[in-house]
Parts: structure tokens; sequence; C-alpha cells
């Protein structure tokens, strides 16, 4: 039997009529029982619908059972954190009748959970309807799905370190499963090793992080953690190991090696839930630990690492995208720019809230919580419009691509929406989600140290840098991909996709433009979550259907934005429309002076065509050498020589080196010294055992004493 416990007092939603004195005070009732209970059933569904595929994953309709299965439950998830935002949810929530030896299993959902819950309920949507229309993949890929998505609603419907820690284990390890799903290629099977270690590396610094908390607070739930905030050494441990286990996970710099391997290797609908969905949970996880559970009591200097990682990984996300040649490898490293986009605002709400500038800090944090939303929705479908790419065109490398807008219209006009998204492009949401973190950069200045004030203009402007060359590569992207002429046969007879896939594309393309016109309405969805992470009384930065820059007399209007934009764009074609001829004429493309492509190449001369690393070229040259080791050379024949000129370049991340590089040494060193064990007596093994037993004993008795 589920039971619930409510507390006496109601909560009024941001949406709700306001009393007197306004709605400031932060939501101290729970969500309607029907809605916990919903969350409980969705969770279950997904158990048993991954039990279900392994018997019927041969069967030709399992994956239109899994699929649809986990459609059902992601656009229930969507519906509870829409109710849940609404009613202004608690963290207090519903036993379940099992759990661990100590204690029934407990799960809830407070704003900042809901608000994640609603981003992993539209990017699953998305994710789960593409799957639907696509050919179907091997069935081994069926069972780890419905378990993905359990795990990281687990993790948000999680009260307590236990629950949350079994469900981000779970979603790293179906992740892993759907990673080495096609292990037949030697790239995806190092990928999924790489991911593996990444994630185990997570796991041991999240687990000691919560017991540092737990320990201090003599329990393992959120609400014990927080009466109990930890001080000292304890709280810079929890900071370091904080950052280190959900850093490793959303991909910060330098903990991003396995993500621009990972996600090509995983299905394009598992990719766009990775990047859209998976790397927000390492985030949410990231909030809930430093922002909540930690108190409200913490330093400034509390977000200066994050500053730091946060630049450094928006900055050389953003240049690796540009320097990227595979479709979907180059959105991993926009993703990486991205995260370090949404870490930067939670920076700064701590560096905020630390110097008790409330409503700059409400400011940072509703623009690390608004774009982790706008990014979750439009990288879900710039990832799924490269699968549909990859499967129709037949290749994710940008020089085998080309001219697609005339066969893939819809595929095209999905894509150009979630590119200028991703390049911030008015009146779209990533526009107005890095306003808001653009006005709260801005504002450092009025946080007191003079360090934490150089290290917020420093990341300004960082942060301006990388959003220009984010725009950059979105560019490239669209432009090789979309414009132009094909560059192969494949890409010549590519067709449009699948209704369910187009469907699948318009779903995330209209909820990009709907968010970006009404980013302020988000906002005010997002109070309850905001309040989470700076204060009862804090407040949304948004006026009516307007942003506001915090205390700054600036505001963004996307409506009128709009508006403006449209009227000159009809202005723009009216005029030329009226100076053009009555009827279209077509014409030859210009080749650029090269001589006419032969019979056989009916499709054009690639060479005629700009490349990606020749549109890569000047960025590399400025700013790849050094900051990512970036190379070029030339072979050029000797004369009288036939053979021709080659030209290669590349580039080596800066992770590989000074991270996996040392780690490799060290695991050949420990596993030197394991293999010596293999040659002791059994005297040796023996002693080695009762010493081991003997130091664990006194290790507990000391515990014990404290």
């Amino acid at each position: 039997m589920l039971r619930a416990r409510f507390p006496a007092g109601a909560c009024r939603s941001p949406f709700a009529p306001r009393r007197t004195g306004g709605y400031t005070a932060a939501c101290d009732s729970l969500p309607p029982a029907p809605v916990l209970t919903a969350l409980a059933l969705c969770l279950g569904f997904l158990v048993l619908l991954a039990a279900a595929a392994v018997p019927l994953g041969r069967h030709p309709r399992a994956g239109l059972l899994v699929h649809g299965g986990c459609l059902i439950a992601a656009l229930g998830f969507a519906g509870i954190a829409i109710a849940a935002l609404l009613a202004g949810a608690a963290p207090e929530g519903l036993l379940l009748p099992f759990g661990p030896p100590w204690a029934a299993a407990r799960i809830g959902l407070d704003g900042l959970s809901a608000w994640f819950l609603l981003l992993l309920g539209l990017t699953g949507a998305a994710a789960s309807l593409f799957a639907l229309g696509h050919p179907p993949g091997p069935p081994r890929t069926l069972p780890p799905f419905p378990l993905f998505l359990a795990g990281m609603a687990l993790t948000l419907a999680a009260t307590d370190a236990f629950l949350l820690l079994g469900g981000f284990e779970l979603m790293s390890l179906a992740s892993w499963a759907l990673v080495a799903a096609d292990h037949e290629k030697a790239e995806n099977r190092a990928a999924a090793r790489l991911y593996l270690i990444f994630a185990v590396l997570a796991a041991a610094c999240l687990v000691p992080a919560f017991g540092l908390l737990a320990g201090r607070a003599g329990a393992i739930t959120f609400e014990a953690m927080r009466a109990a905030p930890p001080e000292g050494w304890r709280a810079t441990a929890v900071l370091v190991l904080g950052l280190v286990g959900a850093g490793t996970k959303a991909g910060l710099v330098p903990l991003h090696a396995w993500l621009p391997l990972a996600h090509p290797a995983a299905p394009s609908h598992v990719s766009a839930l990775m990047s859209g969905a998976m790397t927000k949970i390492a985030l949410y996880v990231l909030a809930r630990l430093l922002l909540d559970l930690c108190g409200a009591a913490q330093p400034s200097w509390w977000g200066v690492p994050l500053l730091v990682v946060g630049a450094f990984s928006a900055l050389l996300g953003a240049l690796r995208a540009n320097l990227e040649e595979d479709a979907k490898t180059l959105l991993a490293c926009s993703t990486i720019e991205n995260v370090g986009f949404i870490v930067l605002g939670l920076g700064l709400a701590l560096a905020f809230r630390g110097a008790d500038l409330g409503p700059l800090a409400a400011l940072a944090a509703g623009a690390a919580l608004l774009h982790a939303l706008n990014h979750g929705v439009f990288k879900t479908l710039l990832f799924l419009v490269a699968g549909a790419v990859a499967h129709s065109a037949g290749s994710r490398r940008l020089d085998r691509l080309g001219g697609l807008i005339h066969a893939m219209p819809v595929t095209a006009g999905a894509a150009l929406v979630g590119a200028a998204a991703a390049a911030s492009l008015p009146p779209l949401s990533g526009f107005a989600s890095e306003w808001l973190l653009l006005q709260s950069l801005l504002a450092g200045w009025r946080v007191g140290g003079i360090g934490v004030q150089v290290l917020a203009a420093a990341a300004a402007a960082l942060a301006a840098m990388a959003a220009a060359l984010a725009a950059a590569a979105m560019v490239r992207l669209f432009g090789l991909v979309f414009l132009g002429r094909p560059r192969s046969p494949r890409g010549a007879g590519a067709r449009e996709v699948s209704a369910a896939e187009r469907a699948a594309l318009l779903l995330p393309a209209g909820l990009t433009v709907l968010f970006g016109l009404f980013p302020a309405t988000l906002l005010s969805l997002a109070a309850p979550a905001l309040q989470v992470l700076t204060g009862p009384a804090a407040q949304a930065p948004a006026r009516g259907l307007w942003l506001v820059g915090g205390e700054a007399p600036s505001g963004y209007a996307p409506l009128f934005i709009a508006l403006l934009l449209v009227l000159a764009l009809a202005l723009g074609w009216f005029l030329v429309r009226r100076r053009s001829p009555a009827t279209t004429q077509r014409g030859p493309v210009w080749n650029c002076g090269f001589i006419d492509p032969p019979a056989h190449l009916p499709f054009g001369d690639p060479l005629t065509q700009p490349t990606a690393g020749g549109i890569a070229q000047p960025l590399r040259r400025m700013l790849g050498q050094p900051l990512l080791r970036a190379r070029e050379s030339v072979d050029m024949p000797r004369p009288g020589e036939t053979r021709p000129a080659r030209y290669a370049a590349g580039f080596e991340d800066p992770a590989g080196p000074l991270l996996l590089a040392p780690a490799a040494r060290l695991r050949d060193r420990i596993a030197a010294q394991a293999e010596k064990l293999r040659d002791f007596t059994i005297r040796r093994c023996l002693s080695l055992s009762f010493a081991t037993l003997v130091g664990l004993l006194a290790l507990l008795a000391w515990l014990e004493s404290r």
C-alpha cells in the first residue's frame, strides 16, 4: 500500500492569484498523492517493460512495445513534473512498501527535482518517438533503454542518498550497455570501456561525498543532511568530491574525455537522451549537493571552482565543435560547451548567495535552470537530426554530406531551428538563457572579493568567446550537411525519414520556438526550483512576459524581438520580389574555376565545395595550436612524381596527455605490483587477509568511539 504524508499548510502556485503581500514564501506543502503515486507507477512500469523486453527482444513488434511504453512513461513524467511545479512541491514524499534493510524507500518531488523531471519527460518523449519510426536495432538494445529512463527518474525522485546513488548507478550501467551495444566495432568497444571507467570514478567520488554529509547528520535522508550542513574540511571535501563526481558524468573539462567518444557510439535516440538528459541529471546532483544539502552558509569562494571549470569547459567544447568532422562528435563537443554554461550559472549562484546578494543569486540560478531545459530540448533535436541524416544519407561525416535540404526539407527545417538555438540567435530558446547568464556574469563585480570579481570578468569574456565559437560551429554544421550539392552518391539519393521520425523532430523544434518566445513563463514555473537553490524569498527574474537582468535596468522582450524580425524579413522579401524578375530563373552553379565534373559524378565533384577541414582551418591555426595542440602537415611530391600532394590536419585534446596518459601509467604500475601477489605463499596470503580484517575492525572501533 502506498502511503503519503501531508503537512497541514497548503501551498500556492506562482500562477495562482497573488495575496496582498505577493507570492514570496517558499511552498511547504506536498504534491497531491495521485502525483506521487503516478510517479511510482511510471517507475515500476519502466522496470516491468525492461523485464518484458528480454524474452520478447527478437519479436518483430518488440521495439514498438518497448519504445511505445517509454513514450507513455516519458509523457507521464512531463505531466507529473508540471503538476508538481504548479502545486509547489516540497521535499517530503511518499513511502513505498520496500527499500533498504534499515528503512522503507521514499520518493518525492520538490521544485528542483520536478524541473529536471520535466526536462527528462520532454527529451525522453522525443527520443522514444524517434525510436518508434527508426529502423530497429539489435534486440540487446531494448532492455537497457527503459532502465536508462528509470534510473534517471529514480535519481530525481530520491529523497535520500541511498536511493539517489542507486538511481545514478542504474543510469550509468544502462547507458553503458547501450553504448556497448554495437560492440563489433573496435572504436565502440574502446568508447564503452572508457565510459565505464569514468562512471566508476563518478561513483567513487559521490559515495564518500554523501557519506561525509550523512556521517555528520547521522542519517542518509536529505532532511537530516540539511539540518547539519558540513563545516571546515568536511565542507571542502564535499565540494571537491561532488564537483569531480558529478562533473565526470556531466562531461566537465578535464573529465570530458569519454563524452565525444561515447555519444557517437550509442544509437541516435540514446545519444539524444544522453546529451539532452543524462548530463543534466549529473548537474542536478551537483546542484542538490552543493546548493541545497550543504546549506546556505557556505562562503562565496565556493563558486570559484565552478566558475573556472565552467568557463574552460565552454571554451574548449566550442572550439572542438569547430574542428570535428563527425556530426555526432561535433554535437557531443557542443554539449561540453553548454554544460560549462550551466555550471557557470551554478557557480555564480553560489558566489552571490555567499555574498548575501539574493536577487543576483536568483538571476544566476534562473539562467542555469533555464539553459538546462533549453539545451536539453534543442540538443535532443540536433542529435535526432544527426540520426535521421545518418540513416538516410548513409554517413555522419560532414564531407560525405551536402544538399540534403532538397531531399529532406522537414529534417532541414528542424535542424535549422536547433542550430539557430544552439547559436544563441533570438528569439529562440538558447538566446534567452544565455542572455540571463551574461547579465549575471556582468554583475559579478558586486561580490566583495577582488579575486571573484576578476574571475567573473574573465569568465564573461570566455563565455562570450565560447558563444561566438558555438555560432560558427552551427553555421558550419548546417551549411555542410544541408546546403551546397551532395558529396556522395548515397547523399544524392537521400529521402525524407518516416512520419514518426518527422514528428519526433517537430516536437522539440516546436518546443524550442515556444520556450524562446515565453522564457519568462518558464522561469515563473521554475520558481519552486529557484527557492530550493537560493532561498525561500527568491523570485524569478521575470516580469510578465519580459526577462529582467536582476537589479540592473535591462530586460529582454522576446515577443517584441520576434515581431521586429518578422517585419524585417517581410520587408526584405517584398523589396527583393519587387526588384526581381517575374519568374524564377535557374542556372549552373559556379564551380570555383574547376573543370566540369566527369560523367561518373552526376552529383558534382566534391573537390569543388568547401570541406569541413577547410572551414575550420582559420580557427585551428589561431586557437587550436595553443589549446588543442593542433597540427598540419603537407606532403608535396618531388618534381617528376605523379603521386598527388597530401594534406593532413589534426589535434589532441589536452585530457589525453594530462589525464588519460598518467592514469594509464598508474594503472600499469598497480597491475605490476598486484601481479606479484600471485607468487605469495599460502602463509603470506593468510597473513594478508588477517591483517586486513584487523585493520577494518580497528577502523570500525575508531568510528564507533567518536
